[in-house]
């Protein structure tokens, strides 16, 4: 692979660090350049995350924020001084994570980028309403516009402006005078402008509504100014409305007009294009029904009836399973000999009329499984009702807004013949095609370059970082680790950030080797931009294409901590000690098995029909049973919707252990030749500060059972629950079990201190008197 040619100038600046004791760093002296792309490599367990994460940028956000105010330091994270005795030259820092941490459901690619943002601000600018009745272009008609059309007309038409008065039929008398008063003295009736003085009251008796003169113009070119203001006038006393006659020809003909949004020939009003109106997040803009979320939550007829297979007599309908509720069954199957639905037939083989009748019910004694529900919801102030209730709703698109959050009003704009919410629903590649192709006038050009080149520029950052596949509106909390760190690795980018320091943790972790190239370009941007970049990576292609290696080693934990190596990769391909130059230079490598397990013909296997979830095409699979095998291809190619959401999802449901949404698939075959299905993935595994990975394990019970029965346990009447630093009884009751307190420093990061109960053993004293074999049992956990 070719990798661009690394900027090879001097830095400016260098960052020093002293005597790192973060973790397992064994009191490490280290000299950064800045303004470099510097890789931190080692074995699993080095102490790469401890240097670049725990030390370098723990230093460099607690610096940035301590130079803040007293008052600002209050809202921002707050972070502890890592061991080290000193650092020097250390820039703001940033971390970009593998890890999504978005939980807000109207998060989306688009808002995280700020992408949507610049769409909002497009439309409210250039813009155009079409009616949604008659598919016209909605304009505002200013007395400027209405003064132009009326001066093209030819030269010397007589035209009467004037606009509707609305009178009490009772009183024309009376709204005469009043538009006297105000200076008005004529009317247009019957074609022609009539004086006050002139008019018969008697004739106008009955009247609801008096045609008003403000002027009477000849058009021409050089009456625009008095039009113009004929128009503001006749806008002004008539609401918003106002009309023009051309009187003198064979039949006079009649112009309105209004100053309001309106599509004239439906008479529809539109909101007038502005941010706020295409934001999902704003009252204003957001869908009324389902407040701008695009789902609303309610009954899922797929967990009712979760398995399709069953027949009614077999239990399809699974809340009717319950013990509690089966006399609902019974009603329904009464009805059932009634009106003769057939019970032992599969769900899926029911006819429609059939399947309306179960569920609708027939409102004659059984009032199916809609009214089974709505009985339900008015005992949901108990607290297991509203949890039963909770197991058969889901999320299902809004009906009033499809599923694109936005109020009709926003949908009706469109941006090159596309609404917003079209384009939303574009892939990163397809939105680059559209902004590439985008034409617009000279004018909409002029409003709108500055806008379409930044969403170009952000577009183009999300293509670089090798995330085309993703749509604009895809949710954030749906994103992968991988994807989250590569969206707000292009963020950055588009910030245009300079002198910063950005720490990124395994960039190219499920990135398919085509994209990799890519990303090595965007970190590459990203420095020389003037910051500096550390990644910790065990990548060859990266480690090759950065500027300063940094390898930490020899071994993991204990045996790790310390740098093996420092400087340009020229001098780690001649070191002689470093596990990595010797994979680099190939003296090391991970065999290729010689010999595999072959299949068998017609040996066991799991396999999907018909998967059809996000981009799966409707495909087959076939998994091999006691294999490996290994689902790969490009990134966003869907592997982890077909192991993930559909395979490991359906083997669940098939197990009665998953009671959430399964993939989109046609059916599963061969779940009955697993015990269990089990998920490996990289969510993190611990949920208290106090979980460890002998308590994850469980091996930390039986341990517990070993000192609860000792001799000293026994005398003393000790449970195994009193060697638990989890629950009361034989924890420390000060730090309650968590060997150390924490010191609140109001505006500086909080302190933590060892607990003076129990001097950081998180256990009372009389637990720590019980022995086996010598060891107390904090220092088995040591």
């Amino acid at each position: 692979m070719r990798m661009p040619e690394p900027n090879r100038q001097q830095p400016d600046g260098q960052i020093v660090i002293r005597g790192a004791r973060t973790h397992n760093l064994k009191n490490i002296d280290l000299t950064l350049p800045q303004e470099r792309l510097i890789i931190v490599t080692g074995v699993s367990g080095s102490g790469k995350s401890s240097l670049a994460f725990d030390t370098v940028y723990a230093e460099g956000q607690r610096r940035y924020v301590e130079s803040l105010s007293a008052y600002a330091r209050q809202f921002l994270e707050r972070m502890e001084k890592p061991d080290v005795d000193r650092i020097e030259g250390i820039c703001p820092a940033i971390a970009i994570r593998q890890k999504n941490s978005v939980r807000n459901p109207r998060s989306t690619v688009g808002t995280t980028t700020e992408i949507y943002d610049y769409l909002r601000l497009l439309f409210a600018r250039v813009g155009r309403t079409i009616c949604r009745g008659c598919g016209v272009e909605v304009t505002r008609e200013t007395p400027e516009a209405v003064a132009g059309r009326l001066a093209a007309l030819p030269d010397g038409t007589r035209l009467l402006v004037g606009f509707v008065h609305a009178v009490d039929a009772s009183a024309v008398a009376a709204a005469l005078d009043g538009l006297r008063r105000k200076g008005f003295g004529r009317l247009h009736v019957d074609g022609r402008a009539v004086s006050f003085d002139d008019l018969d009251p008697e004739a106008l008796a009955g009247s609801d509504a008096l045609q008003v003169v403000v002027d009477r113009i000849r058009a021409a070119a050089a009456a625009r100014p008095r039009l113009t203001e004929a128009i503001e006038t006749a806008y002004q006393e008539g609401g918003g409305n106002a009309f023009a006659v051309e009187v003198g020809g064979a039949e006079p003909a009649r112009h309105e007009f209004s100053e309001r949004f309106e599509c004239r020939p439906c008479g529809m009003a539109y909101e007038e294009p502005q941010p706020t109106l295409f934001s999902f997040n704003s009252p204003f803009g957001a869908c009324p029904t389902c407040h701008g979320f695009g789902n609303v939550i309610e009954l899922d007829m797929r967990l009712v009836v979760p398995d399709e297979t069953k027949s009614i007599a077999q239990g399809a309908v699974e809340p009717w399973t319950k013990p509690h509720y089966r006399s609902h069954l019974a009603d329904l199957k009464r009805a059932a000999r009634r009106r003769d639905i057939r019970m032992t037939v599969p769900w899926s083989e029911l006819s429609d009329e059939e399947r309306r009748f179960v569920i609708e019910g027939d409102g004659a004694g059984y009032d199916g499984i809609r009214g089974f529900f709505s009985a339900l919801e008015r005992k949901k102030y108990k607290v297991h009702v509203r949890v039963f209730l909770s197991r058969y709703r889901g999320y299902r698109a809004c009906a009033d807004c499809g599923g694109t959050r936005l109020r009709r009003e926003a949908r009706d704009v469109r941006v090159g013949g596309r609404t917003i919410d079209e384009i939303a629903g574009f892939t990163v590649a397809a939105a680059c095609r559209f902004f590439e192709d985008l034409t617009l006038s000279a004018k909409e050009t002029a409003i709108a370059e500055r806008v379409i080149r930044e969403i170009r520029r952000r577009v183009g950052f999300l293509s670089g970082v090798g995330l085309d596949y993703l749509t604009l509106d895809r949710l954030s909390s749906t994103l992968s680790g991988g994807e989250a760190q590569r969206i707000n690795l292009a963020t950055s980018l588009g910030s245009s950030l300079v002198g910063t320091l950005y720490v990124l943790d395994e960039p190219s972790i499920g990135l398919h080797p085509r994209d990799n190239e890519r990303l090595i370009r965007i970190l590459g941007q990203l420095r020389d931009q003037g910051n500096t970049v550390l990644v910790v990576e065990h990548d060859a292609d990266m480690i090759r294409a950065s500027d300063y290696v940094v390898d930490l080693g020899l071994g993991a934990g204990t045996r790790g901590g310390r740098v093996v190596y420092a400087g340009g990769l020229d001098g780690l391909s001649r070191e002689t000690t470093s596990l990595t130059a010797k994979y680099l230079r190939g003296d090391l490598a991970i065999p290729i098995p010689a010999a595999r397990r072959r299949r068998l013909p017609n040996s066991q296997a799991l396999r999907v029909r018909g998967a059809a979830e996000h981009n799966l095409k409707g495909i087959d699979v076939e998994i091999p049973l006691n294999m490996l095998t290994c689902v790969t291809g490009v990134s966003g190619s869907g592997k982890s919707t077909l192991v993930h959401d559909v395979m490991y999802a359906a083997v669940k449901r098939a197990k009665g252990a998953w009671e959430k949404r399964v993939g989109a698939h046609d059916g599963i075959d061969g779940v009955e030749l697993l015990n269990d299905v089990v998920l490996v993935d990289q969510t993190p595994i611990g949920r208290t500060p106090r979980s460890n990975p002998v308590t994850y394990l469980k091996a930390f019970d039986p341990i517990r059972e070993l000192f609860a029965a000792t001799r000293a346990a026994r005398a003393r009447g000790f449970s195994p629950s009193h060697f638990s630093f989890n629950v009361p009884g034989g924890r420390c009751d000060a730090c309650e079990g968590e060997g150390e307190v924490r010191v609140e420093m109001q505006f500086l990061a909080d302190v933590f201190m060892p607990c003076e109960q129990c001097d950081g053993k998180r256990f009372k004293p009389q637990v720590l008197e019980v022995t086996w074999r010598g060891l107390r049992v904090d220092e088995v956990l040591d």
